[in-house]
């Protein structure tokens, strides 16, 4: 197209921020916010229809030297592993705006104005080809983030924020001090894909293992590493839990497939019975952290632990099956959980509460938001039909492959999921009214209808029609195989 659609993509939303900050009118800044938005989700279809499916090599790449002494460059691509990161990101980020329509009522311009370049820094993480970019973007998008919970969270939102941001402050050190031994011990280069290509000895593979291992462990985030996740979600707004939902916990598993696999093949492979076994414990602890929860919205913050232990067991399968199911689930997670919370935010502005207990007969007061959340709930439960049931058992499949005791547990956290997800629609939606006897409660409106159908459909296009999903996927990871186990590994 001769246009450089990557730097568009990314810079829109950043733009768009600086465009809000000349602005006066809130309801001109909600309108501003939502057309920014809508047009990167635009070029984020421009690029996924133009994707090539048949090759794992970066496409729509840029490269510009930025700090020639220290062979730092400007540089971005996307393959199949972060094609649908991008756009999902993208998606999630104009259903924040709309969320936040009559939710944020205080501050409209700087809420808005951190969406947005919490936007950019994000599809930065997801395109950058250069390990100092990558990180200068890993590391920025604490900051917006930050913002959205410290500033527009509940009652408890500094604590909160502060714990999120030690917490991911801490491994991101870690993750620093790593890429400075991977830069003098891989040639003394950032790029990406000349690292990957680079054969570090046993040694430096298993230090850098561990020291990549709790900066994405954190962010995924991996037991024991997960307390500031309840935290964080309880008192973020609602597009501050879809955000970090939908696409922050992404980036830790993002790192292991980008890094860790590729550039540490050995050492992922002598340490995958560590990630497999902490991986089963996620999902077993995360399911049953789920089960005795009152708060609907820390009810779906544990089961994002259990549902993410899926896709970091899908990533150490290290077989085809379990990661092409992993970054399908990864897929599949940002929009079942981040439809989830959306709905838990619909019902809190309604009620001004989040206790289960609080809740019942929906179905009548509400046919519409009910059927909806039926449809999500289901997802999140990986019922055959919907998004999710594609994504897990592939990760099922490939994980007895990898290790009978281990997919075992996944299919005791997978019947968890199915009790607290079931027990808690049954209390909300069915039963004696509660609030909805006390409160007359309106049915979701057409601009929530407008945030709420595009998640639907992907819950029932990847259900029904997956293919073009792993499709887009499918070259990339059988590369990804090759770097783990060499020639003829891909099966």
């Amino acid at each position: 197209m001769g246009l450089p659609l990557l730097s568009l993509i990314v810079f829109t939303p950043a733009i768009g921020a600086g465009v809000l900050t000349l602005l006066r009118s809130e309801d001109a800044i909600r309108w501003t916010a939502l057309g920014i938005a809508i047009l990167d989700l635009v070029l984020c279809i421009i690029m996924l229809a133009s994707f090539d499916t048949t090759t794992h090599a970066m496409q729509f790449t840029e490269r510009h030297l930025w700090v020639p002494a220290l062979g730092i460059s400007y540089a971005l691509g996307v393959d199949g592993i972060s094609a649908l990161f991008v756009f999902l990101s993208a998606l999630l980020g104009a259903i924040c705006v709309i969320a936040s329509w009559v939710a944020i009522d205080r501050r409209v311009k700087a809420f808005m104005v951190s969406l947005l370049a919490m936007q950019a820094l994000m599809l930065g993480v997801f395109c950058a080809l250069d390990l100092f970019l990558f990180y200068v973007f890993w590391e920025a998008m604490l900051i917006p983030m930050y913002l959205i919970i410290g500033v527009w969270g509940g009652e408890g939102r500094v604590y909160a924020a502060f714990k999120f941001f030690l917490y991911t402050l801490a491994g991101s050190v870690l993750f620093l001090i790593g890429v400075i031994v991977l830069y003098f011990n891989g040639g003394e280069t950032f790029d990406i894909l000349a690292l990957t290509a680079q054969d570090l000895p046993f040694r430096i593979q298993s230090w850098l293992f561990f020291a990549f291992l709790v900066a994405f462990a954190v962010k995924v985030p991996m037991v024991p590493l997960h307390t500031w996740l309840p935290d964080a979600h309880v008192q973020a707004p609602t597009a501050g839990s879809i955000i970090l939902a939908g696409v922050l916990l992404k980036m830790g598993a993002y790192g292991f497939l980008r890094f860790s696999l590729p550039m540490l093949p050995e050492a992922s492979a002598y340490y995958s019975t560590l990630m497999l076994a902490l991986s089963a414990l996620a999902i077993v602890y995360g399911g049953l952290l789920a089960l005795a929860q009152d708060d609907l919205k820390k009810l779906v913050a544990y089961s994002s632990i259990s549902h993410m232990g899926f896709v970091t067991l899908g990533i150490f399968t290290l077989n085809l099956r379990g990661l092409e199911g992993a970054i399908l689930q990864m897929f599949n997670h940002g929009v079942t959980t981040g439809a989830l919370f959306l709905f838990v935010g619909l019902i809190y502005e309604r009620t001004h509460t989040r206790s289960i207990a609080d809740y019942g007969g929906l179905m009548k007061a509400a046919p519409v938001y009910t059927a909806f959340f039926l449809l999500f709930t289901l997802s999140s439960m990986a019922l055959p039909g919907t998004n999710s049931f594609v994504g897990e058992l592939l990760v099922l499949s490939g994980g007895f492959a990898a290790n009978l005791v281990v997919g075992a547990a996944a299919v005791f956290g997978a019947l968890l999921g199915a009790a607290y997800l079931l027990g808690m629609y049954g209390k909300v939606a069915l039963g004696p009214a509660n609030v909805g006897a006390k409160v007359k409660i309106r049915d979701v409106n057409a601009r929530e209808m407008a945030a709420i159908l595009p998640l639907a459909l992907f819950v029932l296009w990847v259900g029904f029609y997956p293919k073009p999903f792993l499709g887009i996927i499918d070259a990339s990871v059988k590369q990804l195989m090759l770097y783990v186990h060499g020639e003829g590994s891909v099966q």
